[in-house]
């Protein structure tokens, strides 16, 4: 095995940002990746610089509020099929994560592969939101975990990369299992999220702070959530 191999295995997959002597709650950023690469990410990379604004948004917005900030460090720059690389590096982050804080509330906010890790990282004790952000959504995937959870599903109506009707069959999916979630298609919005980043800023932090209890949603996501039915049954999606 390569040393640069054996490093990236024995590498913490918790990297924080900021600490607090007493924290009240976490907050965990998740990059993008690949469909398939068994290669370590690279130290700097366009993936992992497009959340360096959320993860200085959040940091801002957080601030005086003994809330934690990291990021999950990925093995391997690909989600690998069935290996869902990027998720078993989320789930451990997670385990690190609680000898350090405790029982605390974390949201994970993830764009692209780093959305369908937090997804599917969901299920774990300590989470109690997820803020996907141009999240890679395929059909058919689990939404059972996300159950007693709270999901903002963010994406651009002119993504080419991932399927913005993903997120909004998905939202629809999580709700039917028992999530508190919905999708908000932005318009003109485009997967990197570069055209209109200030949006794209504002909705995910106020999100994060919101789902923190810090305020209430911001109008987009909160006019997104869909009233109950009278029969109980879950209404039309409105993204």
């Amino acid at each position: 095995m390569p040393v640069r191999d054996r490093r990236a295995a024995v590498q913490p997959a918790l990297v924080l940002d900021r600490t607090a002597a007493r924290p009240r709650a976490v907050v965990l950023l998740l990059h993008g990746g690949r469909e398939e690469g068994i290669e370590p990410p690279a130290r700097l990379s366009l993936p992992s610089a497009r959340m360096w604004p959320f993860t200085r948004a959040v940091l801002r917005a957080t601030d005086g509020y003994d809330v934690v900030v990291g990021r999950v460090r990925y093995r391997c720059r690909g989600w690998n099929g069935s290996r869902a690389d990027a998720a078993r590096d989320t789930r451990r982050a997670l385990d690190e994560l609680e000898p350090l804080v405790g029982p605390v509330p974390v949201v994970l906010v993830g764009h692209s592969m780093g959305g369908r890790a937090a997804l599917a990282a969901a299920g774990h004790d300590l989470v109690s939101g997820v803020v996907g952000l141009a999240p890679w959504c395929p059909p058919g995937e689990p939404v059972e975990q996300l159950a007693g959870r709270r999901t903002v599903l963010l994406h651009g109506d002119r993504d080419r990369v991932t399927n913005p009707r993903g997120s909004v069959e998905l939202a629809a999916r999580a709700r039917a299992a028992g999530a508190e979630a919905c999708a908000v298609l932005l318009p003109g919005g485009d997967h990197a999220m570069l055209r209109s980043p200030r949006t794209w800023h504002t909705l995910a932090t106020h999100s994060v702070t919101a789902l923190l209890g810090m305020e209430p949603f911001p109008c987009p996501v909160r006019h997104a959530f869909p009233e109950p039915a009278e029969d109980g049954t879950d209404p039309v999606q409105r993204a």
